[in-house]
């Protein structure tokens, strides 16, 4: 079964939700937009700490997000809650198995039939590549579906149920959980209401591709250390906004992204 009739086929049969998303915040009125997460995981726990604090916390509690683990071993059938096997062929590893996979996606997928702009990704190394720029294309969705990959890999059918593979970079780690952390923690700093400042968020580094933003100061004015002085640079005290402006634009060209 092909993707899309996989999700033609939910659509049409699918038995009605039985854990609504959670309802709109009245913040998400005018401009504010929503974005719901589903992260499909084997350790739902490692998320507890990072998702509880500072921005990515304050924007659930205002509504604008919402964020929700699964567990893949509650997808399981067997005493052992197994949801890897080893490979066809031989080789290395163990391989996460489909059948828990897709019974999880079927799971997360199901209170969203409605939305149109929604995505079900798979971290891993073999997808492509995060950037800033792509962060700006997903925070145009309305939900977004992630499945941590572990193990050796997963069983290549799972592509017949995704929308695309992501890689956070070309490195490997021992699970997709820190990739799902990367994606929802530089997505959501992208919606209207999450920052303090609008323009945190556009004035940046890598907003513009291979743009570094210029380097900033803050008190104290002289910095002193082993018989040293380190100043702020005196234009940015000059009150000079149209020198202030040049300043950063020379210092962004400045910066090799690649030093």
């Amino acid at each position: 079964m092909c993707k899309k009739q996989y999700k033609t086929s939910r659509l049409i049969f699918m038995r009605q939700p039985t854990h609504p998303v959670a309802p709109r915040h009245p913040s998400q009125e005018g401009n504010i937009k929503y974005m719901n997460y589903n992260i499909i995981t084997i350790f739902p726990s490692m998320f507890d700490s990072y998702f509880n604090e500072s921005i990515i916390k304050r924007a659930q509690d205002k509504g604008i997000i919402n964020i929700k683990t699964h567990a893949l071993r509650d997808f399981t059938t067997d005493k052992h809650k197994t949801v890897d096997d080893t490979p066809y062929s031989g080789g290395a590893g163990m391989v996460m198995m489909i059948e828990p996979l897709y019974k999880a996606i079927d799971h997360a997928t199901r209170n969203t039939q409605h939305v149109t702009k929604s995505k079900i990704i798979l971290l891993s190394a073999k997808g492509r590549r995060w950037t800033q720029q792509v962060a700006q294309e997903f925070a145009a969705l309305d939900n977004i579906t992630m499945i941590c990959g572990r193990y050796e890999g997963v069983d290549q059918r799972i592509t017949e149920f995704i929308d695309e593979e992501i890689s956070i970079g070309d490195f490997i780690l021992t699970g997709g959980e820190i990739g799902a952390m990367t994606i929802v923690d530089s997505v959501t700093r992208l919606l209207p209401g999450v920052l303090g400042n609008e323009f945190s968020a556009i004035d940046e580094s890598h907003s513009v591709p291979g743009v570094l933003e210029y380097p900033q100061y803050t008190k104290p004015e002289v910095f002193k250390a082993d018989g040293k002085e380190y100043a702020v640079p005196e234009v940015l005290l000059s009150g000079n906004h149209k020198k202030i402006q040049e300043w950063r634009e020379n210092m962004k060209k400045k910066t090799d992204v690649n030093s």
